[in-house]
């Protein structure tokens, strides 16, 4: 039982315990059978994705439409909401914990079992948080649902599917982190995002299906086939020369949706992750008692992994929910000074990119055509700037840039801190391998200072250079309108999966090893 000076959380304790869970194994599990839960759990992913949701109106508005591929999502179906009520509650626990409003010892197990308890309670309320004003605002029942079982029931059905899709994400999450391979959560947004990718760079369809597909020397932008390489090739073969001087260049490289220059940005962005993630300080390590075991503790360049700027662009996300939601709501934009207030965010009609307010300079830079062609040439490209002057436009970016990278750094130190990721615990985690640092005594003391050289700069570096990287993306735009945030996490997630599978199959055969890794 815990005494007076123990978290206050314990008193949860009887009700987390009770929530539905996921079992952890027993045993070791078998590299195979890992293999089969995790391609499983990405089935039944796709599967959610496709599964609208049973008596919602054709009258609707995605208020995510522009984190699709952050959360993970599916507009309008069992997974409208994806990851982000998991990620919302993920971000509050660990506020609150970084902050010692919550106080608790995450190397002890107890302490540990009550904040992953508190936080899946936490979970199950974001959801609701997040599903019913997009239900009561934004995602309109079918009027045949409407008159067979009523509004308020029509509505009821809507969010009790939004829930039970977003818990089942939370125990599919679950099921991976313990019987598959990696993480759930990351899983989910690298497949979201490169079936966004590849449908955007080789979508034959034309952006406007129900354009007639006329060949002509100056064909309509809306009649272009959507995917990047189609619409180069037809530009190309299709276009005469004097129409190409002028207007062929531009829609290759620069018209949306999905223009060359954005392939060519989320390739480059491909190869920058890929070298950064084998950027790394490594610490020679040697068994204290094996003679000539010896054997290296890597310190990443991206230390932190991808999780801050996920963590971020949650925190993005939910700051545009909820002030598009004050803006336009009925009854949310009737409120005293929170209700249509514009210093918040200002939406033009049926617009989820705010247009004003805060809300609209911490908000994504789309692509270049947003900022840098209007500043570049204000005659040809001005009407990209909407009704924003260029001082706006520059102060956007700087303010969209800025809070990235210092939100991902903020996040980047929460992190480390909550997953025993920190000098103190990497140490016990070398010392209790029977490894240590030559040159230096057996102490968990001597190598947490070591450490301590190195690990908390390099978890600076590697929340900035990741807020930074997602930032720039963004700027420059990615194919598939996946956002820079969404190729920077893709990358990083298939490298990190690679090497995880690599490291499975490494234990399966040396069983020894599962001890240095952390598992029986």
């Amino acid at each position: 039982m815990p005494d007076e000076k123990e978290s206050w959380l314990y008193r949860l304790k009887p009700l987390t315990d009770r929530l539905p869970a996921v079992k952890r194994p027993e045993g070791h599990v078998p590299f195979k059978t890992k293999m089969l839960w995790t391609l499983l759990i990405l089935i039944l992913y796709f599967s959610m994705t496709n599964v609208v949701l049973f008596g919602i109106s054709q009258q609707r508005t995605d208020i995510f439409e522009n984190f699709r591929a952050i959360l993970a999502g599916s507009s309008f179906s069992l997974m409208h909401l994806g990851i982000g009520p998991i990620v919302t509650g993920s971000i509050i626990m660990q506020l609150f914990t970084g902050a010692k409003i919550i106080k608790l010892d995450l190397t002890k197990p107890e302490d540990k079992a009550v904040y992953q308890g508190t936080q899946k309670l936490l979970v199950l309320l974001m959801i609701v948080i997040e599903a019913v004003p997009q239900v009561y605002g934004y995602l309109t029942p079918h009027d045949n649902m409407i008159d067979a079982v009523g509004l308020g029931w029509s509505r009821t059905i809507i969010i009790a599917q939004l829930f039970a899709g977003s818990y089942l994400v939370f125990l599919m999450d679950e099921v991976v982190s313990k019987w598959g391979i990696g993480s759930g959560i990351s899983l989910f947004i690298a497949a979201g995002v490169s079936e966004a990718i590849f449908t955007g760079s080789i979508n034959w369809v034309p952006a406007d299906a129900n354009a007639p597909l006329t060949v002509g020397s100056a064909r309509e932008a809306a009649n272009l086939p959507a995917g990047t390489i189609p619409k180069t090739i037809y530009v190309i073969f299709n276009m005469d020369a004097s129409n190409f001087s002028q207007r062929g260049f531009e829609m290759i490289f620069l018209q949306q949706p999905n223009p060359l220059i954005a392939l060519l940005g989320t390739i480059v962005i491909f190869f920058i992750v890929a070298y950064a993630e084998s950027t790394r300080i490594e610490l020679p390590l040697a068994h204290g008692r094996v003679r000539g075991a010896r054997g290296r503790y890597p310190i990443r360049l991206i230390y932190a992994s991808n999780i801050p700027v996920i963590l971020m662009s949650a925190l993005l996300a939910n700051v545009n929910m909820f002030t598009l939601l004050f803006w336009s709501h009925p009854t949310l934009s009737k409120w005293p000074l929170l209700g249509h207030n514009w210093m918040l965010g200002a939406y033009a009609p049926g617009e989820t990119q705010p247009t004003a307010g805060a809300a609209y300079y911490v908000s994504r830079v789309n692509g270049v055509h947003e900022w840098l062609l209007p500043l570049m040439n204000p005659d040809r490209y001005g009407q990209y700037l909407g009704e924003h002057s260029y001082w706006q436009v520059v102060i956007h970016v700087i303010v969209y840039v800025s809070v990235m990278v210092i939100g991902s750094v903020i996040f980047a130190k929460f992190w480390i801190a909550t997953t025993n990721m920190g000098p103190e615990d990497v140490a016990k985690q070398i010392r209790q391998s029977g490894m240590q640092i030559p040159g230096f005594r057996r102490d968990p003391r001597v190598l947490k200072r070591v450490l301590e050289r190195y690990i908390p700069m390099v978890t600076v570096i590697s929340g900035a250079f990741v807020g930074l990287l997602a930032a720039v993306a963004d700027m420059i735009g990615t194919v598939g309108n996946t956002s820079g945030t969404g190729v920077l996490l893709t990358v990083g997630i298939m490298i990190r999966l690679y090497e995880d599978i690599g490291r499975e199959q490494m234990m399966e055969m040396h069983p020894v090893l599962r001890g240095f890794f952390g598992q029986e």
